[in-house]
C-alpha cells in the first residue's frame, strides 16, 4: 500500500542522518536513482522488527530495484547476513533447499504457500486430510484463546473491560486454551513438523507492499511460522511500521518505527481522530520524503508545511486498555485499505473492496479477483478462475464426464457464483455480475505492480466494454 502515482514522480529525501548507510551505497543508490535524492530510511531501526544474527540465512524474491527490497538489503548486508535470491518459479525447491531463516516477501506470496499447503492435504488420503483439517481447527482455537489471554486481541473499543470482568475472561480463555494444548502439540508433531521441514522460515517471514489477508496471518501462526507484517511506502524510505517478534498482533501491521509519528485524521475536514476512529492515515519521520522531485503540486498534495505525509490509506490507531484481552494492543496500527479504493455505489453506499477480494480468494477455484463497481447499483467482480481446480470441481460434481478437458464459459461462471456465495456470505455487500477472463494479472502484461499488487485503473480500463455489459 502506498501513494503509488499513474505517472512516475521522483521522491526528493533529505540525506541528513543516513548514518546506516556507507557513502558507497549512497552513491550506488544515486546512480540508480538518478531522480531522487533519499532520506533517513531508519535501517538501524529494523533491528528492532528482525533480531537477525550473523549465520543467518535470508530469502527474497523482490525486485532488487525496490525501495522495499532494496532497505531490507542494506539491513542484511550491514549485519553480515547470507542473502538468497529466488524467483516465483523457483520458490519451491528454494525454501526447501536453503531452508531460510527468514523469507522478505509480499502477501501474494504468503497466499501462494498457504493454498500450496492446502492443496498437498487436500491430496492426501482421506483419513489424513480429515485428521490434519480438524487439527487445524482446533489449533486455531487453541491461538484465538492463547491471543485473549496474552492480551494481543485487537479491538476498536475505547471503554474496557471492568477489571474483574477482565480477570474473568482471561481466566476464562487460559483454561480452555489449556485443555486444547495437548491436541495443538499433538498437531505440531504430526502435521506442522512436515510444513516445517519443507519451507523452513524458522524465524519469521517478513511481509509487506500489500494487505496481508487475516486467513493467512491465522494459518501461519497455527503452524508455528511467525509472519511479521510491515507497512511502508517509497516515500518513507519506505518502512513505517512492523509488528515485533515480542508482540506480533494479528490483523496490526504493529507500532511505528522509533522516531516515527503516526496519526489518523478525518478525510474531509483533516481532525484528528482518536484510538478506535477509522480514517486517513498520516506519517512523520526522518524517513519521510522532502518531495516530489521538481514537482511541487503533487508535493502540496502529499505532504503539509509540518511534514505529515498523505499516505492514501484508510486506517485506525488501536486504543490504549491498562487490563484485558487488549492490553498489549495499545497504538498498533491497522490498515483497511486504500481510499483511493474504495467503491461508492449509486446507492451512496462506500464499500471497501479488499474484505470482498480476500474472503473470495479462499476458494481454490478463484486464482485472481478485482472487485468493481463504482457509481453502479450493486457490485461486480473480475474472476481469472483456477482451470485446473474448477474443472477438478466440475468432475466432483459431475458436471462434466470423468474425462472431460475443459469446461464452457457458462459452467465456469456457475461455479464460481456458487464459490462466491459460500465464502463471501458473511461480508456486509455481495458480488452481483462477474466478468470472467482468461489472462491471468500478471507483472509483465502491466496489470500488476511489482510487489503483486492488482493497477485497478489499468485493468479497468484494458476490460472496460466487458465491465459496461456487465450492467
Amino acid at each position: 500500500m502506498g501513494l503509488s502515482p499513474t505517472m512516475p514522480r521522483g521522491a526528493a529525501m533529505s540525506k541528513a542522518g543516513v548514518d546506516s548507510l556507507s557513502v558507497l551505497c549512497l552513491k550506488w543508490l544515486e546512480s540508480l536513482f538518478e531522480t531522487k535524492r533519499f532520506g533517513t530510511p531508519n535501517i538501524n531501526n529494523f533491528w528492532d522488527v528482525v533480531p537477525a544474527v550473523t549465520g543467518d540465512r535470508f530469502l527474497s524474491m523482490l525486485p532488487p530495484w525496490h525501495a522495499y527490497e532494496r532497505a531490507c538489503e542494506y539491513f542484511i548486508f550491514t549485519h553480515g547476513i547470507e542473502q538468497v535470491y529466488t524467483t516465483v518459479s523457483n520458490l519451491k525447491e528454494d525454501l526447501r533447499h536453503y531452508q531460510p531463516h527468514y523469507l522478505i516477501s509480499v502477501p501474494l506470496v504468503y497466499e501462494t504457500l498457504y493454498s500450496g499447503i492446502h492443496k498437498q492435504i487436500s491430496a492426501s488420503s482421506a483419513a489424513q486430510k480429515f485428521l490434519a483439517l480438524l487439527l487445524i481447527k482446533i489449533s486455531m482455537v487453541y491461538m484465538e484463546h492463547k491471543r485473549v489471554y496474552e492480551g494481543k486481541y485487537l479491538t476498536k473499543r475505547l471503554k474496557q473491560q471492568p477489571l474483574l470482568v477482565a480477570i474473568l475472561d482471561c481466566f476464562l480463555a487460559r483454561i480452555i486454551a489449556g485443555i486444547l494444548l495437548p491436541l495443538h502439540l499433538l498437531a505440531k508433531k504430526l502435521v506442522y513438523s512436515k510444513i516445517h521441514s519443507v519451507i523452513g522460515i524458522s524465524k519469521a517471514g517478513i511481509s509487506g507492499g500489500g494487505s496481508l489477508p487475516s486467513h493467512v496471518d491465522r494459518f501461519f501462526e497455527v503452524i508455528g511460522i511467525k509472519v511479521q507484517n510491515g507497512y511502508g511506502l517509497t516515500e518513507s524510505s519506505p518502512v513505517v511500521c512492523a509488528r515485533k517478534p515480542s508482540c506480533n498482533v494479528l490483523g496490526s501491521i504493529g507500532p511505528p518505527l522509533k522516531f516515527t509519528e503516526i496519526k489518523v485524521v478525518d478525510a474531509e475536514t483533516d481532525d484528528l481522530l482518536p484510538p478506535g476512529h477509522r480514517g486517513i492515515v498520516k506519517v512523520r519521520g526522518p524517513q519521510v520524503m522532502k518531495g516530489y522531485y521538481k514537482n511541487p503540486r503533487a508535493t502540496e498534495q502529499a505532504l503539509d508545511k509540518s511534514g505529515w505525509l498523505n499516505t492514501g490509506d484508510i486506517g485506525w490507531i488501536a486504543p490504549h486498555h491498562s487490563v484485558g484481552r487488549s492490553r498489549h494492543c495499545g497504538g498498533l496500527i491497522v490498515l483497511e485499505g486504500r481510499a483511493k479504493d474504495t467503491i461508492v455505489l449509486s446507492t451512496g453506499e462506500n464499500v471497501e473492496p479488499t474484505e470482498i477480494e480476500e474472503a473470495a480468494m479462499r476458494s481454490s477455484l478463484v486464482q485472481q479477483i478485482m472487485v468493481i463497481g463504482q457509481d453502479q447499483r450493486r457490485l461486480g467482480a473480475l474472476i481469472v478462475p483456477n482451470k485446473e481446480e474448477i474443472l477438478a470441481a466440475a468432475k466432483r460434481k459431475s458436471i462434466v464426464d470423468a474425462d472431460a478437458s475443459e469446461l464452457s464459459q457458462e459452467k465456469i461462471s456457475s461455479l464460481l457464483r456458487e464459490e462466491l456465495q459460500t465464502w463471501t456470505s458473511k461480508c456486509l455487500f455481495q458480488i452481483g455480475p462477474i466478468l470472467v477472463i482468461d489472462e491471468p494479472l500478471t507483472i509483465d502484461n502491466g496489470l500488476l505492480t511489482p510487489t503483486m499488487k492488482i493497477r485497478r485503473d489499468r485493468v479497468m480500463a484494458r476490460y472496460a466494454d466487458q465491465i459496461a455489459s456487465l450492467y
